[in-house]
């Protein structure tokens, strides 16, 4: 039997480790890159496995309409992008590949947040433009250095305790903060313990924070748990910082809130619709500074992660124990599928699990 895998994520090639991967197991491979959900119909009516990314979204009217399909790939931690729901119905397992960017994205949270405090992008723009040598009347290097700030001796909160929350702890431990809280109803003061993190409700965490990052996963739960209301409760002298995923925050809220200078600053990876269009109001804030969903992305969690995207496809054909299934439950759908008769998992082993190690 021949299988026949298909990258669509039009923003984002597949690395050769991932056709490597692939075409090495004797498996097909095409890059097919879909910007709609029209696109990911068309070019996957014979794929049984797609690699997607953040965008399009894979909706259930798309898994529906791929009848060979048995498993969705994404890369990275997040698959929101992906009606996990209509997957587990239909019997197809979702992926992605967690743990690859864990310490990336907890240094560009920090990172983010010793831009901030440290003045970096605005010094650095006025050196070069000749503030320091020769300052114009009235702007010289001194009018930028009043409001530096030490993250020792104050509050840092986390908003989401999971792999990277815990790595973000661990990195801004070591700048001194008075206490480090989080909040996170999925994890018990036990395990947070072990890294020196008190847990707190969120009222607590955005009124007592003077620093808050946000490490937790994009769902109905979180979606814009960060709204006007709450920047409003916040410590006018607070910093947002959001590595996450978008939807968690309200923009227009977090916008409002910047222009009403209810927050000191926010620093950002990531926004509600991406690619963030150049026309963003949020672009011409002094007091937002903002990367283009790039925390994840290092030399070694991009190689990782691109063995890893293609090891699953090859996994999930060849009976193989699958990483990160996100998705559980459709392991027992499966079974519930084969017994009825005639299914797209025919003559193809039942998918296992096991964690990264």
């Amino acid at each position: 039997m021949t299988f026949k895998v298909i990258a669509m994520d039009y923003k984002k090639s597949p690395l050769d480790l991932t056709i490597k991967t692939i075409t090495d197991a004797g498996i097909d491979f095409e890059y097919i890159p879909c910007k709609s959900e029209n696109d990911m119909i068309q070019a996957g009516k014979n794929a049984d496995v797609i690699l997607v990314g953040t965008v399009p979204h894979t909706t259930r009217e798309v898994i529906e309409s791929l009848p060979r399909l048995k498993m969705i790939a994404r890369h990275g931690v997040g698959v929101d992008s992906v009606d996990l729901v209509s997957a587990t119905e239909n019997g197809i397992c979702v992926t992605n590949t967690p743990g690859v960017n864990t310490s990336e994205v907890a240094d560009h949270a920090v990172a983010l947040l010793l831009s901030i405090t440290r003045n970096i992008p605005y010094l650095n723009d006025a050196l070069k433009q000749g503030h320091w040598s020769n300052p114009p009347e009235g702007k010289n290097i001194s009018s930028l250095t009043s409001n530096l700030r030490r993250i020792s001796g104050n509050t840092v909160g986390i908003f989401g305790f999971g792999n990277i929350g815990k790595a973000f702890a661990s990195r801004i431990r070591g700048f001194g903060p008075n206490r480090i809280i989080a909040c996170d109803p999925y994890v018990n003061q036990t395990s947070a313990d072990l890294f020196g993190v008190e847990l707190v409700d969120f009222d607590a965490l955005i009124t007592q924070s003077d620093f808050i990052s946000v490490h937790s996963p994009s769902s109905e739960e979180t979606k814009h748990r960060f709204n006007y209301e709450v920047f409003s409760k916040m410590k006018p002298n607070a910093i947002f910082i959001n590595c996450a995923r978008g939807p968690i925050v309200d923009e227009l809220g977090l916008q409002e809130a910047l222009e009403k200078n209810l927050i000191s600053a926010a620093g950002i990876d990531v926004t509600e619709t991406e690619p963030l269009s150049s026309e963003s109001p949020l672009l011409k804030l002094n007091n937002l500074f903002i990367t283009p969903h790039i925390a994840g992305n290092s030399d070694v969690s991009q190689m990782e992660g691109a063995v890893r995207w293609g090891e699953n496809a090859v996994n999930v054909l060849t009976g193989k124990p699958l990483h990160g299934l996100a998705n559980q439950e459709v392991l027992k759908r499966i079974a519930v599928i084969r017994s009825q008769g005639q299914s797209r998992w025919d003559n193809i082993p039942d998918p296992t699990v096991r964690t990264w190690s």
